[in-house]
């Protein structure tokens, strides 16, 4: 993903000075040589009011470069415009002048040297390492440094919210990021957490770099993809380290992975940093409450056991009232904190046999300030699925079975296959369940669940396989290849090394394959799995067409016929890239994205699992995206790899 940079600067022949020269052989090229996408303003050429990009750049870029050689009007005031958008993420340079006004002085300005108006000959290569070494160094301190004076003075002052400052005559950006958004969605509605993966490392810019990492980790949280949704909120962490809601999210995945003194101590932080927000409070009393089940819930012990171990840990189970309460309190409009204060507290006088008067009167105060809540929050928007399950939840502490069916089907009604969602309201039944809280009114509600969940199934949902084998290997050499690397008349001998290392792992019709579709490697393998009763997934990179003719077809010998033969088989399920992913994004390699397409995608079943086959010469590829790039990205996730090396095979 490559950062994005803005230039200010005036155009043309501006007081003896070639600015467009500037541009293309000094600014430019030094951006370009650490990493930069770099755009200037007359460089679109699309119809329409330039002052539209030049507004979306100042707002979006991950640094803008300021040329304040002379009083230019223009860029003077788009510099100002980027000191009120953004806190950091500026470089001013200049290449003649002695001084520059008050406003701006303080800052540090790269001088750069201009000989007969043109950037000099014999210092442009320093003056370009200068620039480049800048550039890095504001990103790399992107968060330490407040170049804007606007911010460094008002230090309270927060930066807008970069949706809410779009430029709608912007269309094309905005409707690129709205496609990506549906991918996301998309994905997440057809539980292929593969896809999120990729989709995740494909917004250009750092501004929306930190809102892609967060939405897709929001899907992969949906999914039960705990780990990889870590992961995408840890990225968002390393953007911006005060984010309050990649905070709170990391909070809430390491209880959800079981780490929960981590995630105690993560969560208490933030309510330390934070002591007014009733969702950290939430969160943190969702992790306490965690751990007081963890201390009596066991598959070993019967229902009546469990009640009699929880009743012991009446102690705990008071801690993790206590971070519920204190969410509502602060925040009575935050029923999540409240539903869970309340159904606790239901909970405890049901284990102990009992409550005190200020119980009953707290718990009775909390029930109404929940029911006000939930219903002004579906006065908002009637189809809130969590105002409707909350509101279920009330029903279903006192209320009658009929009554609690009712309200838990019209939450269900708005779920929007939303299974991380249907999953957590089913898990808070368990709970009761297993406590053996109110039988037969909780059986009730689970079974309204259970048969959402059902419908909402999907293959991989309903089938998981015992062993993800993945594969990449090389082609059948095209005619006239310089350096053999797979000879046609080799196919034999890689075809039982497939077949033999395939027995040895034991794959068989509990196990998925997933490889691409070319002649040789790709379809030998495929072949040998179809054999082997195995569920083959193909992944191709281009357009059926395009990817037939550049790696199936210019091999003889019935290639072709194999692929659609495999194609075709019952088992098979095929998967064009640009169809599943959108279009390949500019500057990225399509071989490299379909190899962690499918990386990505085999080890949402677990690392665990994934069995990594590659048919290879141990070598570098004729580009990038070969087979050394998917071994070595397997590497960096699993260590499950078998090399089927062909210098000794052949």
């Amino acid at each position: 993903m490559q950062l994005h940079a803005f230039v200010a600067m005036p155009f043309g022949l501006k007081e003896g000075i070639d600015f467009n020269k500037v541009y293309t052989d000094y600014i430019k090229p030094a951006l370009e040589r650490v990493g930069f996408d770099v755009f200037r303003a007359d460089e679109e050429q699309r119809a329409g009011n330039i002052r539209t990009d030049m507004f979306q750049e100042l707002l979006l870029a991950d640094l803008v470069v300021v040329d304040l050689s002379i009083d230019n009007p223009n860029v003077w005031y788009e510099l100002g415009v980027r000191h009120g958008l953004r806190a950091r993420g500026v470089i001013q340079i200049q290449c003649q002048r002695e001084y520059l006004p008050f406003d701006v002085y303080v800052d540090r300005t790269l001088r750069y040297h201009i000989k007969d108006g043109t950037p000099d000959p014999t210092f442009v290569t320093t003056d370009q390492h200068a620039l480049a070494t800048f550039a890095q160094e504001t990103i790399d301190s992107w968060r330490e440094r407040k170049v804007s004076p606007v911010y460094h003075l008002l230090r309270f002052l927060q930066e807008p919210d970069w949706k809410s400052l779009r430029v709608e005559e912007a269309k094309e950006f905005w409707e690129a990021y709205e496609a990506w958004e549906d991918r996301i969605e998309i994905a997440r509605k057809t539980n292929r957490p593969g896809d999120i993966l990729v989709l995740a490392g494909e917004v250009p810019t750092r501004m929306l770099r930190l809102e892609t990492h967060r939405r897709a980790g929001k899907a992969l949280l949906s999914l039960g993809q705990f780990a990889f949704a870590l992961e995408q909120y840890e990225k968002a962490l390393a953007l911006d380290p005060d984010d309050r809601e990649s905070r709170q999210r990391k909070g809430l995945l390491l209880g959800r992975l079981k780490r929960i003194d981590e995630a105690k101590e993560w969560l208490s932080a933030i309510v330390e940093d934070h002591p007014e927000d009733a969702e950290s409070w939430g969160l943190l009393g969702r992790v306490v409450k965690e751990e007081w089940v963890d201390t009596w819930h066991r598959e070993e012990r019967t229902p009546d056991q469990m009640r009699q171990e929880a009743a012991n840990e009446e102690a705990r189970l008071r801690e993790a009232i206590e971070p519920y309460a204190r969410g509502f309190r602060q925040d009575p409009r935050h029923y999540y904190s409240g539903i869970n204060t309340v159904a606790l507290m239901h909970v405890l006088r049901y284990l102990v046999g009992s409550e005190s008067t200020e119980e009953t009167a707290d718990r009775h105060e909390m029930e109404g300030g929940v029911r006000w809540a939930v219903r002004s929050a579906l006065e908002k928007d009637p189809k809130d699925y969590w105002a409707r399950v909350t509101l279920a939840d009330l029903e279903l502490l006192t209320g009658e079975k009929t009554v609690i069916e009712r309200a838990y089907r019209a939450a269900v009604a708005v779920a929007e296959k939303d299974r991380f969602a249907l999953d957590s309201s089913r898990r808070q039944l368990q709970f009761l369940k297993d406590l053996l809280f109110r039988p037969t009114e909780v059986d009730a509600a689970i079974k309204i669940f259970d048969r959402e969940l059902a419908r909402l199934g999907t293959p991989t949902k309903h089938w998981t396989p015992r062993l993800v084998f993945l594969f990449s290997g090389h082609m059948i050499d095209a005619p006239g290849r310089e350096e053999p690397r797979f000879p046609a008349d080799k196919e034999a001998l890689a075809a039982q090394a497939i077949a033999t290392r395939l027995d040895k792992l034991g794959a068989g019709p509990e196990d998925l394959a997933l490889c691409g579709g070319a002649c040789g490697g790709d379809l030998l393998f495929a072949e040998a799995c179809l054999a082997r009763g195995l569920r083959v997934s193909m992944y191709i990179p281009f357009a059926e067409p395009q990817f037939l003719h550049e790696s199936v077809t210019f091999a003889e010998d019935g290639w072709r016929d194999r692929y659609f033969a495999v194609k075709a088989h019952t088992k098979t399920t095929l998967l064009v890239m640009p169809d599943e992913l959108g279009p390949l994004p500019t500057g990225a390699n399509a071989f490299a994205r379909n190899n962690l397409w499918q990386l990505y995608t085999a080890l949402t079943y677990g690392p665990e699992k994934v069995r990594f086959l590659c048919l290879w010469n141990r070598k570098g590829g004729d580009g990038p995206g070969g087979t050394k790039h998917m071994h070595d990205a397997v590497l960096k996730r699993s260590g499950q790899v078998y090399i089927l090396d062909t210098t000794k095979l052949w």
